[in-house]
């Protein structure tokens, strides 16, 4: 019996961690996000010592999600005992993560090189950005900070600074690959591709679909309004109409 509530809890347990990491993959697919449309005005009219500075805390934030995840989802894929359908889960989270890390890195090079052609030292330095007309990354700001991870307030690493982050992130690409054996072709997707997109043009169509009925209809009441036996008046003020 005692054997049994173990196994259940320990299920139980397992259960609570994917879910876990289920969650800090969508925090970091978010956070990752909002990085990359803040990063796109570095050289811009927008640009300044306030955009860095955001740029610095999404990184930071960026940073311990992902090392927090890293080590969860390797324990998880290292445990022997796991039932299948769990770890088909870990390993889709896995390779997911895994895309998602790389994209992020790609990101933080081009932040890097960005900041070195616009160096903002001096305030002639100004003088060289390119005047876009684009403002309102703020907003960006604020949708990052509203993530929430579960353990964002256990779990709080010091930030390096981007280069270091840059080729730490290389350390932990190759341990990723050496550590976890998970082809990416074996993983299965369990959503349909473009499922968003599909959605919004069936909507599309059925809005348009419930116009074409009501125009139908209307005509319908209209014709059988002036068709009317014995009804010249209703005909006449059909057409007047």
């Amino acid at each position: 019996m005692n054997h049994w509530r173990r196994s259940v809890g320990e299920l139980q347990a397992r259960r609570r961690q994917v879910t876990e990491c289920e969650q800090a993959l969508a925090a970091l697919s978010k956070v990752t996000a909002c990085f990359q449309q803040m990063a796109s005005s570095l050289g811009s009219n927008t640009d300044g010592s306030g955009l860095r500075e955001e740029l610095a805390e999404i990184r930071a934030m960026a940073h311990r999600i992902y090392t927090g995840l890293h080590r969860r989802l390797i324990a998880l894929l290292t445990e022997t005992e796991q039932a299948q359908e769990d770890r088909e889960q870990v390993e889709r989270l896995w390779v997911l993560f895994l895309s998602g890390l790389e994209t992020f890195q790609k990101d933080l090079r081009k932040t890097s090189s960005l900041q070195e052609l616009f160096p903002l030292t001096q305030r002639r330095d100004r003088s060289a950005l390119v005047k876009t007309g684009y403002s309102g990354e703020s907003e960006v700001a604020a949708r990052a900070a509203t993530v929430q991870t579960p353990w964002v307030c256990v779990e709080d690493e010091p930030c390096p600074d981007l280069q270091t982050q840059i080729s730490r992130m290389d350390s932990l690409l190759q341990e990723m690959l050496q550590r976890v054996n998970v082809p990416v072709w074996t993983v299965e997707a369990t959503q349909k591709a473009w499922v968003e997109v599909e959605k919004e043009e069936q909507e599309e169509d059925e809005t348009l679909e419930d116009l074409m009925q009501v125009e139908v209809v209307s005509q319908d009441s209209v014709t059988g309004c002036c068709h009317h036996l014995n009804c010249r008046l209703s005909c006449l003020l059909c057409l007047l109409s």
